[in-house]
């Protein structure tokens, strides 16, 4: 199939996977050259991007995605090494979590104060005053 096909099957710009391509995450398996210089892109090409997509749904870097997608391909890791690396990457998930609820306590927090202020301003005070000495920062 060529690009603009394969880009409106898979919800991708042209330029994605123009730009996969040139990272290596697609190769000639997935990509030829016609002689007219077009590329056409086989049916691997489409299950090789469900695989990227669902690997950048949980948040892997393009070198993280890079790293699996060679080790995929070489068939390298045995399938303990791959629930290690699952453990590890939730993980890393859920420290970000923790960090994304506190930034999110941080701003409903801003968020109350801003209002107390508009229709309370002597009790805005006091919760700032709470939340100052409450913090250890």
């Amino acid at each position: 199939m060529k690009i603009q096909e394969l880009a409106d099957k898979m919800g991708l710009t042209i330029h994605t996977i123009r730009f996969y391509e040139k990272e290596g995450l697609l190769n000639d398996r997935h990509v030829r050259r016609e002689s007219n210089n077009y590329r056409n892109y086989s049916e691997e090409a489409v299950e090789r991007l469900k695989l990227i997509k669902k690997f950048q749904s949980i948040g892997c870097s393009l070198a993280e995605l890079k790293e699996f997608l060679q080790d995929h391909d070489a068939n390298a890791h045995t399938n303990l090494q791959i629930i290690d690396w699952i453990r590890r990457k939730k993980k890393e998930i859920e420290s970000k979590k923790e960090e994304y609820d506190q930034m999110l306590d941080t701003l409903n927090k801003m968020q109350e104060y801003r209002t107390l202020l508009m229709d309370d301003p002597h009790k805005a005070q006091e919760m700032l005053k709470a939340w100052h000495a409450g913090s250890s920062d």
